[in-house]
């Protein structure tokens, strides 16, 4: 029995679900009161489904613009993805349906297609620019995530140009302040005053070294692996009139010479590091600090530390984020301890990077067509996905974001830190 291939669909998902199915072979499927249509414009289309099922077949389909979804806002596809988890539950096919399928399918549409050229090699595939996180090849990471354009990031991300989790101080706080209270949350954490020293490793665009200068009066370094980064944060440092106490450097935090830091933020390059590599990468960070400094570690983590940190082969580890690792809060609060840290406080601010990927989310869909023209269809589309998927994952407690923070004590014990925390923010 050849069947259609919405028949397939039917087989495969069913009727009952929230989209309708259109394909180039005339035939359709799912439901077809659905708002959300699914149409499969050719047969590399059903080659991605059938060869990579799952998230990456439809990624790629979608990126290519061989699977068109209608009824959707492509800049912030929450709603489309919400429908999936809420509404939507596949079922197993039969033996016999499994055969009728494969039957029908044909063995030419079994071969995979090339990705989309915007896709990164597979693990294996990478070991040509280095061993996993030697410098080489975490700088290749760095370049392929975050040198899309300045322009591109200034329309998602907005005025801060500042791409972490941002909290919101109130329900109703825009993210221009959500992201500002970050920082003042990290400077307080991190008990700067005027005079001291401060290093920002994974800089970004020098967000967190302006704001520690301009507000709390210290003198800061940040380094970041990304050049257009680095060239954006020097410009933005000079035009504020701080470049005599403030400086970004386009280089590797393992690069940094200077030490006896006063205090040391880490915002979002754990995620970056390897998590074989965190006892080097909190050793590293210690040596830097004087007696008494302290450490603000901010980073993406899983709810649990069991699973594995690297996620191999999906649309994360592909389009977004290649080499990424995440691992639970205790693991990296015993990495921190095992290389010296006192770990003075940690905190859960996944709800804030929720309301922080939507506020870019709509960002991205404000200025959709902008940013198609600098970055391109594709990559635009990847990242409607990646920061509406983002938002769903955090706020279903799939993925967390957590600050720990640690000092380095002397061996008298006696530590700066005071007898209670009193942040002020």
């Amino acid at each position: 029995m050849t069947m259609s291939i919405g028949e397939i669909s039917d087989r495969v998902l069913g009727t009952d679900v929230p989209f309708r199915v259109t394909a180039y072979d005339g035939s359709t499927g799912g439901n077809p009161d659905a708002t959300v249509g699914i149409n499969l414009t050719n047969e590399r289309a059903l080659r991605y489904l059938v060869t990579a099922p799952g998230e990456l077949g439809l990624a790629r389909a979608y990126i290519q613009g061989d699977l068109i979804v209608d009824g959707i806002d492509p800049g912030d596809p929450y709603d489309f993805l919400m429908l999936f988890l809420d509404d939507f539950s596949p079922s197993r096919p039969s033996p016999a349906d499994a055969v009728d399928i494969l039957r029908s399918i044909g063995v030419k549409n079994l071969r995979p297609p090339a990705p989309p050229k915007q896709e990164a090699l597979p693990t294996w595939r990478r070991a040509v620019e280095g061993l996993r996180h030697s410098k080489k090849r975490d700088a290749e990471a760095i370049h392929h995530h975050y040198d899309v354009s300045n322009e591109f990031y200034e329309m998602v991300l907005g005025p801060s140009m500042t791409y972490t989790c941002s909290c919101y101080p109130t329900e109703t706080s825009t993210l221009e302040e959500a992201q500002a209270h970050k920082y003042d949350l990290v400077c307080k954490k991190i008990g700067l005053q005027p005079g001291m020293r401060l290093l920002d490793v994974g800089c970004g665009w020098g967000g967190m070294v302006r704001h520690a200068v301009e507000h709390y009066g210290v003198t800061a370094l940040g380094v970041t692996l990304s050049a257009e980064q680095a060239s954006w944060a020097a410009q933005k440092i000079k035009a504020d009139g701080l470049d005599d106490r403030a400086e970004v450097r386009h280089m590797d935090y393992r690069d940094v010479s200077e030490g006896d830091f006063d205090a040391v933020s880490s915002i979002g390059l754990t995620e970056h590091i390897g998590v074989k590599n965190y006892p080097a990468y909190f050793a590293f960070l210690y040596g830097k600090l004087r007696e008494g400094g302290r450490l603000l570690n901010h980073c993406i983590t899983r709810p649990d530390n069991k699973a594995p940190g690297l996620t191999r082969g999906g649309f994360i580890d592909r389009y977004v984020f290649p080499d990424g690792e995440i691992t639970g809060v205790g693991t990296v609060i015993s990495a921190m301890q095992d290389e010296g840290f006192e770990i003075r406080h940690a905190e859960d601010l996944r709800e804030h990077y929720a309301k922080t990927c939507r506020a870019w989310c709509k960002n991205l869909s404000a200025n959709w067509d902008a940013c198609v023209q600098e970055a391109g269809l594709p990559i635009a589309k990847v990242w409607g996905l990646y920061l509406a998927g983002s938002s769903v994952g955090f706020e279903r407690n799939h993925i967390q974001l957590h600050q720990v923070l640690g000092e380095k004590v002397p061996e008298s014990g006696h530590a700066s830190y005071p007898l209670r925390y009193d942040f002020g923010v």
